[in-house]
């Protein structure tokens, strides 16, 4: 009797670890209810590196992402929306741009706020954009470009 009893206790701490970590893997994958939001529009040269999804950050801080990206057709820029918290007011200076994590990191959209009283009403478009940097092409004109103009000046005040 007492074999029985140990077991099912045992079998009842599994479950309840189960549960537990069910629970905490569904709440940190974003499974839970999404807080109440509003969506943005923003229209960047590039958006390299960044999908839907792609968390949108102020301070550091996860306060919004991307819903969805397309190419327009007549600015050839790419037109993005972005789902912010409901309780994040964004003055309508504010500026939005795409940023990196470091050099191997990965990219995320950064909102920059203004100091406007007037903010931004849900399906607006934020004008102030930035979009991505090529790493590639920043090395490319560090290393091709950087050395030559220091010389001619050198030897110009002689």
């Amino acid at each position: 009797m007492s074999e029985t009893r140990a077991e099912i206790l045992t079998g009842a701490v599994v479950l309840v670890a189960a549960i537990g970590f069910a629970v905490y893997a569904g709440l940190g994958s974003g499974l839970a209810r999404a807080p109440a939001s509003y969506e943005l529009t923003a229209s960047f040269r590039s958006v390299e590196g960044i999908d839907v999804g792609t968390d949108v950050r102020m301070a550091g801080i996860k306060v919004g992402s991307v819903t969805s990206l397309a190419l327009n057709p007549q600015t050839f820029f790419a037109d993005a929306t972005v789902s912010m918290r409901e309780d994040i007011l964004l003055p309508d200076d504010s500026a939005i741009l795409v940023a990196s994590e470091g050099l191997l990191g990965g990219a995320f959209v950064e909102i920059l706020p203004g100091g406007s009283p007037v903010n931004l009403e849900p399906g607006e478009e934020i004008v102030d954009t930035q979009g991505a940097v090529s790493v590639l092409s920043l090395m490319m004109s560090f290393a091709g470009g950087g050395g030559d103009a220091a010389p001619a000046a050198a030897g110009a005040a002689e």
